[in-house]
């Protein structure tokens, strides 16, 4: 049985007749009336009633033509969807991203991707790097942006770049007169950071470990669980304590409009990247997701693909 000799059987049900059915089919009358009967005497009954006028399918016949119908049906459609997966850039594309990057980038990476991919929705999750790792290797989603280390079997992470790591603080504090702030210059206790889950607060203790209370992970003053880096700027400009975050999150009008300054912390950087599952098969996605990345923030980040050199962006803005 082959799909040819299925559409045989269904054409010669419509037109129930062979000579106009070989001429639908672009075959001779012979070699058609040799498929059909093959193919009855494979499956062992009649499928057509046979007069000198034409042929009528048998009450049998109707219903495995029935289902013939249906398998080339969707026969056509799994090659319509093949013909579709050829565009790698031609479907959705299912991004995740951590909490404090998601913010601060795609303002910007929404515009470029539909500038280079027109025909690529994008679909955004924010989440901590946990679920976001989860729904990666579930499938539901295609590609995340996540902070190094990121390690997961099957999982191919390629490093974007390296943003430094800033101390937030009142205009009028001490520290504000330096040019570079070291860790040994924040209390401990005025420390403000992010709550559990947020890779961004795990980064931070692991490179400044003094910042550890003895005995305890936690700092003796830090944001509630569940926060956000909003929360905590905001909390800094409460005069709660001393925020340390990434620099693309201190570069927003609320410095200015809370007059607060954000100093560089000696020795603080964090690595982006994007993450995708080995067997993702769509690399021009992957590609284009990467440039539009790079191009939407190269003034500011350094990149060293083509940013359009006359477009000014948030991050790139503030001086520093």
């Amino acid at each position: 049985m082959t799909l040819t000799e299925l559409r045989y059987i269904v054409i010669l049900s419509e037109e129930q007749h062979f000579g106009r059915t070989a001429e639908r089919c672009h075959v001779s009358q012979p070699t058609l009336s040799i498929a059909v009967r093959k193919l009855e005497e494979e499956l062992g009954v009649e499928l057509f009633e046979r007069t000198k006028t034409k042929v009528v399918p048998t009450l049998l016949g109707e219903k495995i033509i029935a289902q013939a119908r249906q398998l080339l049906a969707n026969t056509a459609a799994i090659k319509s969807l093949a013909e579709a997966g050829k565009d790698q850039l031609n479907s959705p594309l299912a991004l995740g991203a951590i909490f404090t990057m998601g913010p601060y980038l795609l303002p910007q990476l929404i515009p470029h991707l539909q500038k280079q991919a027109p025909a690529m929705p994008l679909y955004v999750q924010e989440d901590y790097t946990a679920n976001l790792r989860k729904k990666l290797r579930d499938g539901d989603l295609d590609i995340i942006l996540v902070s190094l280390p990121f390690n997961e079997p099957d999982v191919v992470t390629q490093e974007l770049f390296e943003e430094p790591l800033v101390v937030l603080m009142p205009q009028a504090h001490p520290l504000a007169s330096k040019a570079e702030v070291a860790p040994a210059d924040i209390p401990r206790a005025d420390l403000l950071l992010l709550g559990e889950g947020h890779c961004l607060r795990e980064q931070v203790l692991a490179l400044y470990p003094q910042w550890q209370v003895a005995g305890d992970s936690q700092p003796k003053r830090y944001a509630s669980d569940g926060n956000s880096l909003e929360t905590l700027r905001y909390m800094v400009a409460a005069g709660l304590g001393l925020g340390v975050l990434p620099r693309s999150a201190a570069a927003t009008s609320l410095c200015a409009t809370h007059r607060l300054v954000a100093r560089p912390l000696a020795g603080g950087s964090r690595r982006l990247a994007l993450a995708w599952r080995a067997s993702f098969p769509r690399h021009k996605a992957v590609d284009v997701l990467r440039k539009a990345i790079q191009t939407c923030s190269g003034a500011y980040w350094n990149f060293t693909t083509e940013p359009d050199a006359v477009e000014q962006t948030m991050l790139s803005m503030q001086r520093w």
